[in-house]
């Protein structure tokens, strides 16, 4: 099927808003992790993201698909890893460190995601994807040591706090969900596994933030906060789905995938822009190999692609 070239400049400007709209969310997250726990911001991110997933589901799909046994325990641990346990560190992480930092840290979720298909599934990863590896892990040691690696080596400590720990769970946790999506492709719809995975890890992340919903002052709470939690949960998640799931589906996994190494330009951009923060030479040095890194061991190979694709 042949694309018009203005449908195709529209697809562009949709995957490049997508970057802008994950990079929007360290600010966002960043903002509410300053007014409330964890659980209960990562409970009501989703919250707002359930509604809109299932209304979308519903017009696309006309309904929510009926799981089997399998799919339940699939999307079950997708709502475990990718939604509860990444958006639980990930505003647990933000409360302790920058935006643009943790943004950086993020990036490396394709690099997680590789070394644990190569242990899980055995894919063998080649010289390039080895070197790419290396150097954005190197590009993160700079990123992490604010350029001092030397000095980490006799004090872990001054470079590796709460936040640096809680951000590589969350990517840990991201590199799970995207390779049990992977099985939950081969016979469920990415809208259909996405809304059942949110579904399961609204249900966690609800069990977790019981005890700390009735302590909380709503009263209180500035407009803000409310309008980061809509922006986190309806664009900075569905309207980001959907956008990369058509990228997907029209361009391929591999030149939709792309596009996500924008999200780490974008957040500390954002960061700086809207939090004042400052944005070190480390950032930027780190940022930047770390960048060549995730390229080269994403960088598509000449053997056609098997894949449903890489949904963030």
């Amino acid at each position: 099927m042949q694309h018009r070239p203005h449908h195709h400049g529209i697809l562009m400007l949709k995957l490049t808003l997508v970057a802008l709209f994950w990079g929007g969310t360290f600010v966002a997250g960043r903002t509410v992790s300053q007014h409330l726990p964890a659980m209960t911001a990562a409970f009501l991110r989703y919250l707002v993201a359930a509604v809109f997933l299932v209304a979308a589901a519903f017009k696309m799909e006309g309904g929510l698909q009926r799981l089997t046994r399998s799919q339940l325990l699939t999307t079950a641990a997708m709502g475990a890893t990718g939604i509860a346990l990444y958006n639980i560190c990930f505003f647990a992480a933000l409360a302790h460190i920058p935006a643009g930092r943790t943004a950086l840290i993020v990036s490396l979720n394709p690099i997680m995601t590789a070394l644990l298909a190569s242990v899980v599934f055995s894919e063998k990863l080649g010289s390039r994807r080895w070197t790419g590896i290396a150097l954005a892990l190197f590009g993160a040691g700079i990123v992490i040591t604010r350029g001092d690696l030397l000095g980490t080596l006799h004090d872990v400590s001054q470079s590796l706090g709460p936040g640096e720990l809680l951000m590589a769970m969350a990517v840990l946790g991201w590199a799970t969900y995207t390779l049990i999506l992977r099985k939950a492709g081969q016979t469920m719809s990415p809208v259909a596994a996405i809304t059942w995975a949110t579904l399961w890890g609204l249900l966690f992340m609800g069990a977790g933030a019981a005890h700390e919903l009735p302590t909380i002052a709503w009263a209180e709470q500035p407009w803000v906060v409310w309008a980061c939690l809509v922006y986190l949960g309806a664009i900075g998640t569905v309207v980001a789905f959907l956008w990369f799931y058509q990228g997907v589906q029209i361009l391929g996994p591999s030149r939709t995938a792309v596009f996500t190494n924008l999200v780490p330009v974008f957040g500390i951009a954002l960061s700086a822009l809207i939090l004042r923060e400052t944005i070190l030479v480390s950032m930027g040095v780190g940022g930047a190999i770390t960048a060549l890194g995730v390229y080269l061991t994403n960088k598509p190979t000449n053997k056609p692609s098997t894949g449903a694709g890489k949904v963030r």
